[in-house]
């Protein structure tokens, strides 16, 4: 994209600005050349925000001989790195935003401009969404988690932790934020609008977490693929189940082969910067909210934008031994031991056979599956009935967090299962 000399757009400005009149140093001043120094230029794009003053004064300085001190003086003043908050009150798109998602009017548009701002653009923590971010992801794994255990309270713990990143992991974040309709700067600084997301993909930034111990042994158990345990998982890593790593620098691009395996890498840490930087604004609004508006609508908040979201456990489940798991679930439950029966089939000596095999404990049917051999629709039934017993749901129930409030109701205890299938 070619760069727009400021010279010119000032001059363009002064010839359509009624309100404002050039004296007759100025008129001569606007028939000379542009200059053509690379110092003279400033950068314009669609995420810079430059008033017409400011132009206008700076292209009378560079003109003038007799202040060609003064613009120095100005320019070694060092810039901020993140816009001042006074000009969230004139951003337009800041103002879109917070009444796109319908916000309330006791939160300030400067806190929601201090939401845009990623730790990696501006590292003091006054200015930055680091700390709401923290008290967002909290209440999101809060809410999240007390969610799917009443609602699903047969959930394998592995299928929790996938279940949770996959309505508050940073994937999910970053696609709210998207559909938001925030907007990425193509590089923080102080003239950048405040409408902006602001983030760096040089300098390190935060991941929030509500707790998590980065492990000494967590690159080897990345490069030998050690088995770690779900006790470990759940007391050591982070609140998905995930290792907690360092974070890593971004790799330099080095001689022969290795240069396209940087590259890649380099992509991958760009991405995950970006996806990190929309699923913290996404935590910092959250804890905005709680901060300003209290617990009950930060908690709607999140039903209406993170929990309302479609996901599909069924496709969660991965299951190796599904026949030895079933029978394993029937001896615990003091049910009759599974048979499966054929129950139709078609085109047995064909190229495509289709059977219909049903999984059966005395006279109740536990699934039925089709599949294009006995041992195939067998498997598969097996994993539909382990599928239905764990997908299990006493439907709406009442939450622990409903009786925080003054006047609620008692509480009403709700299923709690006796646990996993341990196969």
């Amino acid at each position: 994209m070619k760069r727009i000399r400021y010279q010119q757009l000032s001059r363009q400005w002064l010839a359509t600005t009624p309100a404002r009149s050039a004296t007759p140093s100025q008129v001569s001043r606007l028939s000379r050349p542009a200059p053509t120094a690379l110092h003279c230029q400033r950068r314009c794009q669609s995420s810079t925000s430059i008033t017409p003053d400011e132009v206008f004064s700076e292209a009378e300085v560079h003109d003038s001989p007799e202040e060609s001190t003064n613009i120095h003086e100005v320019r070694s003043k060092p810039l901020l790195p993140s816009p001042h908050p006074d000009r969230a009150l004139r951003s337009a798109k800041l103002a879109a935003l917070h009444a796109r998602l319908s916000l309330s009017s006791k939160i300030p548009r400067q806190v929601l401009a201090r939401a845009l701002v990623d730790p990696s653009a501006d590292a003091h923590p006054k200015f930055n969404n680091a700390n709401l971010a923290f008290v967002g992801a909290s209440l999101l794994q809060y809410h999240t988690s007390e969610w799917l255990v009443t609602r699903y309270p047969r959930l394998p713990m592995s299928i929790l932790f996938a279940a949770m990143k996959g309505y508050a992991g940073d994937p999910a974040l970053h696609r709210i934020a998207r559909a938001w309709g925030v907007e990425a700067a193509a590089a923080p600084g102080e003239e950048v609008d405040p409408g902006y997301l602001q983030f760096s993909h040089n300098n390190p930034t935060v991941k929030m977490h509500k707790w998590g111990y980065a492990r000494a042994e967590s690159k080897e158990l990345n490069k030998y693929k050690w088995r770690r345990g779900m006790s470990s998982r759940i007391v050591l890593d982070d609140p998905f189940g995930n290792l907690v790593d360092e974070p890593e620098d971004i790799p330099q691009e080095t001689d022969g082969l290795e240069v396209s395996d940087a590259r890649n890498k380099k992509d991958l840490v760009v991405q995950n910067v970006d996806k990190n930087a929309h699923a913290n604004f996404v935590r910092a609004v959250v804890g905005a909210i709680y901060l300003h508006c209290g617990s009950e609508t930060a908690k709607t908040f999140i039903k209406s934008h993170v929990l309302s979201r479609q996901l599909d456990l069924s496709n969660l489940f991965n299951f190796s031994l599904p026949q030895r798991e079933l029978t394993r679930l029937c001896a615990r439950e003091n049910f009759d031991p599974p048979v499966a029966r054929l129950l139709s089939e078609t085109g047995r000596l064909s190229r495509t056979p289709v059977y219909v095999v049903g999984i059966y404990s005395g006279y109740d049917k536990l699934g039925e599956a089709a599949g294009p051999s006995l041992d195939a629709a067998k498997s598969a039934a097996a994993i539909n009935a382990l599928k239905s017993w764990y997908l299990y749901s006493p439907g709406e129930v009442g939450l622990p967090s409903d009786t925080f409030a003054e006047d609620a109701a008692p509480w009403k205890p709700v299923y709690v299962d006796i646990g996993e299938i341990i196969s």
